[in-house]
Order: structure tokens, then sequence, then C-alpha cells
């Protein structure tokens, strides 16, 4: 079993002791999922989650990051796509959590409880890391909004009940004229345009907007507000992508741990060779130093810090990096057995790629904790 004895560090309280007890019991006896069918899959550990009461830190009145994460980093090491599916109920739903009306707030009762699956629509072809050139329109017409154009990379695109949507509606230039929308799925005018696959499977989608009609009540927040509602929610949800690939990261130093004692090589354990020793004491650094600073970040966040832009970013950007490292590092112990399709280093080698892309690619975050730094 991997090291727990960072739950002993004065970033915790009890109760997240106990939550991550509980969560690994159920995870030893529901994970890993299925993934034969994807979507069948994320719908089908939605439901468990929520069923199993863990999808209640993924909303409502107050995001506790530190669970955040301790879920995330729990539901990682045992399988990449239960991670994925107890993110996206969070991550789509932020902006609601966040800022919604009561009306908006509803949904939540059914992204809390897995009977809907929500999705946050922001990325477009032309427009990932620089979210102020985004060209998808919300015109103002009447007492509603007409939508027109495309959102791409949706993670639960295809299966989503409803999507949280950034779309420009012109109130000034760039950032400034960016809205959030509550859209359902089954909106008219918005089309599954393609399913994307990617080299560790999710469901992920373009999306397609033509003449969509949204009335005043799907507005989040202020008009011209969205950039902000945005960046509120990846400043919450950010440290807590560290916290999965610090959950890859941990499964990859158990599994080399276990391979290292158990393979014999010249007569002798693998781990009594020094380089061996070397790659382990590397791995074991980096697993801690990202711990660090994910919950550093977290608790900061839930100590009622504003804005954690800064430690947010060190996080993502340490973890995800470092758990490539320790990945690679894996895989280079295991040796043949760390490429053959469908062992847990190899999966973990795809899963963790996509990390240090998405909610701001890792050469983004160190832009950002370079301006923090100088005080911008």
């Amino acid at each position: 079993m991997a090291d727990r004895s960072f739950l002993d560090w004065p970033f915790f309280e009890e109760r997240h002791r106990d939550l991550a007890a509980a969560l690994e019991d159920w995870c030893s006896k529901h994970l890993p999922a299925d993934h034969g069918d994807v979507d069948a899959a994320c719908r089908g550990l939605v439901r468990d989650l929520g069923a199993a009461g863990f999808l209640k830190h993924s909303g409502g009145d107050a995001l506790d990051v530190r669970s955040l994460c301790l879920i995330r980093e729990t539901l990682a090491r045992h399988d990449g796509l239960a991670d994925f599916a107890f993110a996206m109920q969070g991550l789509g739903m932020g902006a609601v959590s966040l800022f919604g009306t009561d009306e908006q707030r509803a949904w939540l009762e059914k992204t809390r409880s897995g009977a809907a699956i929500s999705a946050f629509a922001l990325s477009e072809p032309a427009s990932g890391s620089d979210v102020a050139n985004m060209t998808t329109s919300a015109e103002k017409d009447g007492n509603g909004f007409v939508v027109n154009g495309e959102k791409t990379w949706i993670s639960n695109g295809g299966i989503a009940d409803l999507y949280v949507l950034f779309a420009r509606t012109g109130e000034a230039p760039g950032a400034k004229g960016i809205s959030a929308f509550l859209v359902p799925a089954d909106t008219p005018g918005l089309e599954i345009a393609e399913r994307i696959e990617v080299i560790a499977p999710h469901p992920l989608a373009r999306l397609k907007f033509t003449d969509m009609r949204l009335p005043e009540s799907a507005l989040i927040g202020q008009a011209g507000g969205g950039f902000r509602v945005a960046m509120s929610v990846l400043d919450v949800f950010r440290s807590t992508v560290g916290a999965a690939a610090l959950g890859f990261a941990r499964r990859a130093l158990e599994e080399s741990l276990a391979r290292v004692q158990d393979r014999k090589l010249f007569g002798a354990p693998l781990f009594d060779l020094q380089m061996v020793q070397g790659h382990i004491a590397d791995m074991a650094l980096g697993v801690d130093a990202s711990a660090l600073l994910i919950y550093r970040a977290a608790w900061t966040k839930d100590m009622g810090a504003a804005r954690v832009t800064r430690e947010a970013a060190m996080a993502k950007l340490h973890a995800t990096e470092t758990a490539q490292q320790i990945i690679d590092a894996a895989v280079q112990l295991h040796g043949g057995d760390g490429v053959r399709k469908g062992s847990v280093v190899e999966s973990l080698y795809r899963e963790i790629r996509a990390l240090r892309i998405y909610e701001g690619a890792s050469d983004v975050q160190k832009v950002v904790i370079a301006r923090q730094a100088m005080g911008g």
C-alpha cells in the first residue's frame, strides 16, 4: 500500500483522514473499473461515486480543496478513469458552485448524487491557453442569447447532461467581453460534432453551436464576467490536477518498489544495485516534494485566501512534470514489462501525459509563476 504518513501533516484535520480512509476502502472494493466501454464506465463511475457519497465534495456552498485533492490523488492511484469521472463533476459545476443562482444551483443536487454528468466547455480549436482569444459568440437577442461557434477537447463531451459554456458577449474587447452560461445537453442547436480519441481513453468531444438560443437565466454571474468565473474555477481546481498526478506517481513508486524487490538480477534483488536505489530515491523525493506543494496550495485556499494563483501553478507544474519523470523511471525499472499493453505502469505512462497540458500547460504555468514572482 502507498505511503499514507503524509496524512499526519498539519495541513489536514481529522475529517480529511476519515475521508481518505473511507475512500481507500471503497477503492479497494470497486476499482479499477472495466474500461471496455469508456462512456459506460464513466457513467457507472459517476453513479457509484455519487451513491457512495463522495461526489458531495465536488460542489456546493463551500469547496474544500484539501478534500478535492485527497479524493483525486486516491482515485488516480487506483484508476485514472475514476479520477476523471470525479474531477469533471467538480470542474464542470465549479462555476455554478461559486457563482450560480439558486435556480442554477438546483442542478448541484443531481451532479452531487451522480444523477447528472457535467462538463466545462472553455477551449476552442484556435483558443486553448489564450482564453481571451475565444470566438464562440453569444449575441443578445430579446430576453436571451443566440450562440454560434465551436468548443473542442471538452471532457465528458457526448455523455454530459449539462455544460458550463463560455462565449463572447462583447461587453469589451478580450477577456472582459466573455460570459458564462449553463446549457443543458438537449438544448436545440448544440451538436456533438466529433468524438475525440486520445492515448488514455476518456470521453472527449468537439461541440458545435448553431443558432442555439439560451434564456437570460442561463447566464452565470454577470455579463462580461466569464473570464473571472473561469479563472476562479481553475484557481480552485488547478491544484487538484497536481493531486491526480501525485496519485499516478505514488502508484508508479509503489509498483517499482515491488518490482525491484521481487525481480532478481545476477542472483540478487534488483534493489541491491546502487543505480536502482538512486532511481527509487529520486522517485520518493519527487513524490514528497509534489505532495508538499499540492497540500500547501490546497490549505492556503481553504484558509480563506482570495486567490492561490502562484501556489496552484507551482503545485500543478511540479507535480505533473515530476510524475512524468517518476513514471518514466518506473517503466525503465520494469524493462520489457513496462511497455506491455495493459500493464499498470504502461497505463500510467499514457495517463500522465495529458495532465501536463490541460487546465494550464506547463509552459503557461512557468509564465504565471514568473509574473507572480515579479509581483504581477
